[in-house]
Order: C-alpha cells, then structure tokens, then sequence
C-alpha cells in the first residue's frame, strides 16, 4: 500500500507521536501576479481539508525570463509564485463545487527543505517550471515525495528556452525516467470529464495569441512510476491556471477556460485514485 493510501487516523497519529512529522502551518507570500493584493482571504481559511492544493516553492536560475532581479524565493514574489495565490485559490473553490472532495479553501506553499513537511502535501502545483533550479537535496526530496504517492502538476511554461530549463531541473529529480507523450486514451483525460479536445490553453498576457516564445502546439507531457501512474503531469506550451483564474473574465476564451477547469478536476480525481 502506497505512503498516502494509509488512513487519515494513521496520518493524524504520526503527527503527534513526534515532531519529526510536524506540518508547517499555512502562511501566504507576495505573489509575482499584479493583481496578488486583490486576492480576498477566505473567511475559512484556517478549517483543515481533506484535499489541499499544495504549492511548490523552489529557487530559481539566476538567467533567463524569470529569473535574476526578483528577489529571495523564500520571501516569496519569485517565480514559484505565479498564478498564486489566486489561481490556486480558484482551483480549491472549484473543486469544491464541482466534486464531493472536502477542500481546503487556500493553498499550501511548501518549501522541500521543511523536514518531511512536504510528504503531508501529495497533489503540488507548480508553475513558470522553466526557470527552476532545484538543489540535489530538494531534487532527492521531490522524487522520495513523488515516489510514495505524490502528484506534481508542471503548468505555464513556453518554448524550447523554458523545455531545457525545465529538464535540467526534471533529471536531477528522476534521472532514468523519460518524459512520455499522452495518448489521447489516456485515463488522466477521462477520469471524471471526457477531454477529448484539447485545445492550447492560453496565457491571459498574451491573448490574442495566448502563448510566447514558439510555444504554439500545446503538448501534455509525463513521467510514470513502475506502475505506469503519473507523477509529473506536464502542460507544456499552456496556462492550465490562468483559465482558472480567468474563467469569469470576458476577454479570455470561454472553451479554454472550460477546458482548464475540467482538467483540473480530472487531474485531482486521477491523483486521489491512482
């Protein structure tokens, strides 16, 4: 039995037979999003959930698009943090109209160098993943976290500057493990809604055209366990988030929102039950 299908009765003994398996309480960061200071606090944010969408922290190179002159990532206001916290909010919001899920209302950054914080945390989102620069150690983390159960979903990112940038990062965690293309027939598109057209998701910035670099031809990408579960859910070439968060906004296209959103529940369902 995988790490995270134990009980939540086993969970909640753990955590209070040592402080090895404390979780790190909430806390929020300045996001890289202009409009991060409209992002309203739920009024229950501090009621516990049994599905919490967990946000990936991480550094960053200190070349490229998204990467010198913003700042400490552990400060928050860095790469890690796009589409945060509002998108991550507006998942959680989502996914508590659209399923019988128990959700946390707002998110949980987690840093992989918190002790074993992150193995409290299973489905991770993280974005912009062409400018991460993981340590060896955070690296070994995340793979040990992925292994035992965990589900990281890779969004936002463009063009073949952000692919190898993102690989660089991606073979420090899973070195012998290659990067798949979905078949459309893949469970993940049709675990709950049947998405069998998958249009590009855009970039709300870049509409009309919806994406930067050369990254036209949306790709959904991943890496499998022993089992042929996936680990790492990658939406290269789109914004999975921003049709979150956009969905209610006039200017961004209303199948693309749709499609995001139904995405995002069936790749929250897959990672429950696979």
């Amino acid at each position: 039995m995988k790490f995270y299908k134990i009980s939540i009765l086993l969970i909640l003994l753990l955590q209070l037979s040592t402080p090895l398996y404390a979780q790190s309480e909430w806390r929020e960061y300045i996001s890289m999003e202009r409009n991060w200071n409209r992002t309203t606090l739920p009024l229950d944010y501090q009621v516990p959930g049994e599905f919490v969408v967990g946000r990936l922290m991480f550094p960053e190179y200190e070349s490229g698009p998204f990467g010198s002159g913003r700042g400490d990532w552990l400060r928050g206001g860095t790469a890690w943090t796009v589409d945060y916290p509002q998108g991550d909010r507006t998942f959680a919001h989502l996914l508590e109209r659209l399923t019988t899920l128990d959700v946390r209302s707002v998110e949980q950054p987690v840093n992989l160098d918190d002790g074993d914080d992150a193995f409290f945390w299973p489905f991770l989102i993280s974005g912009v993943v062409g400018s991460w620069n993981l340590t060896d150690r955070q690296a070994g983390k995340l793979s040990e976290h992925l292994l035992k159960g965990g589900f990281l979903l890779c969004d936002s990112f463009y063009g073949e500057y952000e692919w190898n940038g993102f690989m660089k990062s991606l073979q420090r965690v899973f070195p012998d493990r290659a990067v798949v293309d979905l078949p459309d027939n893949h469970p993940i598109f049709h675990t709950l809604f049947d998405l069998s057209d998958k249009r590009q998701i855009p970039t709300w910035q870049y509409l009309p055209q919806g994406y930067r670099d050369n990254g036209d031809q949306p790709k959904w990408r991943a890496i499998l366990d022993d089992d042929g579960r996936i680990m790492v859910m990658i939406t290269f070439n789109n914004d999975i988030a921003d049709g979150w968060q956009r969905a209610d906004d006039p200017g961004y296209p209303q199948f693309e929102a749709n499609l995001a959103i139904r995405m995002g529940v069936n790749f929250a369902i897959y990672a429950l039950t696979h």
